[in-house]
């Protein structure tokens, strides 16, 4: 038989072996529907019908300014490493520059593939400062020193301060509506900050060939990429950049390049240095997470032929990442939401939209629409009218972490340490910053784990988003999937080639047909080293006939489980985690401890699923009005990081107000005590920040999945 989700054979080993049973046929190699730019061998294992592949799209290491700071010494090498199941160290709490890495950190399952995006902004002054031979022209400037011992004085331990460092060396080249002055460093006498971009650049094509799997075995694929930081006064306009295979630019194409944050300027120039010039060079760029742009990262096109770049650059956004999540916004006090009333949009929100401190975050009201991703689907579809067509919004949807140690893909909430280096240690530097996460993991749908494989399936978004979990996730829409023979299709062993026959997946549009309603096959298994899947919801978006936007939220598989304060702290016991995960057992031990569980018992669904499939048609479709659909996996609750980080630290986000305030005030003492934060500072009082005087924060936390859109477009 051929399962919903395709062939996977080595690409997940957690999952079931009846997920491996398929003909062989489905195996063999044939011609693919991609162009093969690169020379490597045929890979062994090829579907036809698409694998799922699990990776990272958004990650520093130590070639990154604000990452080489914190101490953080892993360089893209010892990133690729870490991607396929090496481990790797990270700086002790406080650990200033030069000192032994002492924790550990390393995958439990490797990832399928990945790029290293390093801020490009300053390539050529961290190749001077931190890789040059001594004697090297600028080595021995002030700036230079800072950075590598992350202290404001060089030779007093007591001025190391890591982001005042970073800070100093963002505020000319990323900071600014302009960028017209030079680099840090670039501007001194004997320093050639080009000849240093173009060395510390091959060495991050160098690092990427090493890791890349030519074989036939095909178990790692690495992208050249690099992260396009645009950043004015404080808002984040980010892409990052990644190219198709190793034809690429002499060096990377920066916001100094451009003279500012303009992404239009950007393309424009891959489009001459890489497009149309000689080679396979091929590339993309993927706006970083929206929720710290101000508004600014999905503006109105100038005109058609600017939307159609957009399209053509920017198949692929990222929706979720350590910097919180950009599906939509809600908020839990006000009872309101940004264009939203959808409550399980309080997921990982941020309070600020732009990035850095701010006085007086904007309240639910100004929050900025377009700071969130299904707002800015909704609108592109709005602007398509006066845009010749063109939808310049038309995403499909991406994940990463942005982590800033050089582990991709570390992105389990039980083992989180953090995301910059000693910014991160120790534990009360980490609740400090409770509100950031582990981040995402980027999943494609591809034939092989190749490079043209995998970036074809990115240009066509046929690709989605976890929010660290690994549940597998199909989503194909289409016009006749309701039909009484295709009633029972999640029960056929052919599924995936009607979906692909008759339909069409994620990320792409309906085609044109009349006299009918569309239909959506979703299905989604879970991920055995995680909670059991809870619900699946179809997200719809639309325009009415006077250009005004809508949305609405349908739960098509599964149930929602009742509200309850003691599941919530049984998911949150250490001692009794992996009973609270198994599900069966949970129920048996509550029900030993409380009789005030009825709700519990009533509820069919408390234990959670191991699979899920529905057909599903819209009954409010309108043939008239363009419109989107995605799907939205919900898995039963667990614990959040933060919860079991201040439970370590006595502090138990489950007690009263009252007591949880005086636990806070004993682990600020204690950390106080220990040289960890200096007097006065109370990180541990974010652990009493919960659903109760929060609008964001949870105690526990519904790991989901999100995938590319599938559009209908009247007319075709």
């Amino acid at each position: 038989m051929r399962f919903i989700y395709g062939t996977l054979a080595a690409a997940v080993p957690a999952i079931s072996a009846t997920i491996l049973l398929f003909p062989t046929s489905a195996l063999a190699q044939e011609d693919p529907p991609f162009e093969r730019t690169e020379q490597r061998h045929d890979c062994a294992s090829y579907d036809p019908l698409r694998q799922p592949f699990f990776g990272e799209t958004h990650l520093h290491t130590s070639f990154s300014f604000d990452a080489y700071t914190t101490s953080m010494r892993n360089d893209p090498n010892a990133a690729y490493a870490f991607a396929k199941g090496a481990p790797v160290k990270l700086p002790a709490a406080s650990a200033q520059a030069g000192k032994p890495q002492t924790r550990t950190a390393q995958l439990t399952r490797p990832i399928d593939f990945a790029a290293v995006t390093d801020h490009s902004e300053l390539l050529g002054p961290m190749e001077i400062c931190t890789r040059s031979k001594k004697g090297t022209a600028g080595r021995n400037k002030l700036s230079c020193r800072q950075m590598r011992t992350g202290r404001v004085k060089p030779k007093n331990p007591d001025t190391f301060n890591p982001t005042a460092i970073a800070g100093l060396w963002a505020a000319l080249p990323i900071l600014q509506p302009k960028t017209s002055d030079p680099l840090p460093l670039c501007d001194r006498k004997g320093v050639d900050c080009d000849a240093a971009t173009i060395s510390i650049w091959k060495s991050i094509q160098d690092a990427a060939e090493k890791a890349y799997d030519r074989t036939s075995d095909c178990t790692f694929t690495s992208f050249v990429g690099y992260e396009y930081t645009a950043q004015p006064r404080t808002a984040n306009l980010h892409r990052n950049v990644i190219f198709r295979n190793a034809d690429v630019p002499k060096k990377p194409i920066s916001e100094v390049e451009t003279g500012g944050p303009y992404p239009t300027v950007l393309w424009e120039k891959l489009r001459k240095q890489c497009l149309d010039a000689k080679g396979k060079c091929d590339v993309l760029t993927i706006p970083h997470n929206a929720n710290l742009s101000g508004g600014l990262m999905f503006p109105d096109p100038a005109n058609a032929a600017e939307a159609k770049e957009r399209a053509f650059f920017e198949p692929l956004t990222e929706i979720y990442q350590h910097k919180g999540a950009s599906e939509c916004r809600y908020d839990r006090l006000a009872h309101k939401g940004v264009e939203t009333t959808d409550t399980l949009c309080t997921f990982e929100q941020l309070i600020n939209d732009v990035l850095g401190p701010q006085a007086n975050p904007p309240d639910i009201e100004n929050f900025p629409p377009r700071n969130m991703v299904r707002n800015a689907l909704k609108d592109g579809m709005a602007l398509a009218k006066s845009l010749k067509g063109i939808n310049p919004f038309k995403y499909g949807l991406i994940g990463g972490t942005d982590s800033h140690n050089g582990d991709p893909g570390n992105t389990v909430e039980q083992t989180f340490q953090g995301h910059a280096g000693t910014l991160d240690a120790p534990l009360a530097a980490m609740i400090g910053n409770i509100r950031l996460g582990p981040g995402s993991l980027a999943v494609v749908w591809a034939e092989e784990n190749s490079r043209d494989s995998i970036f074809e399936a990115m240009r066509r978004k046929e690709t989605y988003a976890t929010s660290g979990t690994r549940p597998i996730v199909r989503f194909f829409g289409g016009w006749g999937f309701d039909d009484e023979h295709l009633k029972k299709l999640c029960n056929r062993s052919d599924r995936v080639e009607i979906g692909y026959d008759q339909g069409v997946p994620m990320g792409s549009d309906l085609p044109p047909k009349s006299g009918s309603t569309p239909s959506f096959l979703v299905a989604a298994l879970r991920d055995k080293q995680s909670a059991k899947l809870q619900r699946i919801q179809i997200v719809k978006g639309w325009v009415d006939s006077a250009g005004k936007t809508h949305e609405r939220v349908y739960d098509v598989a599964g149930r929602r489980g009742p509200s309850n304060p003691l599941y919530d702290r049984w998911v949150c016991s250490q001692e009794k985690y992996d009973a609270a995960l198994s599900g069966g057992k949970l129920i048996r031990e509550i029900r030993k401890e409380s009789s005030r569980i009825s709700q519990v018992n009533a509820f069919p669904g408390a234990q959670g699923y191991n699979e899920l499939c529905t057909v599903w048609s819209d009954p409010h479709f309108n043939r008239s009005q363009p419109a989107f659909y995605y799907a939205r996996v919900l898995e039963m609750p667990t614990c959040r990081w933060s919860t079991l980080a201040c439970q370590a630290a006595h502090v138990d986000p489950f007690a009263s107000p009252k007591i949880c305030t005086v636990q806070a005030i004993f682990a600020n003492f204690k950390a106080a005590a220990k040289g960890e934060i200096a007097l006065g500072e109370q990180p541990f009082n974010n652990c009493c920040l919960t659903e109760r005087n929060d609008p964001f924060m949870e105690r526990t936390i519904q790991e989901r999945a999100w995938t590319s859109p599938v559009w209908y477009v009247p007319g075709g």
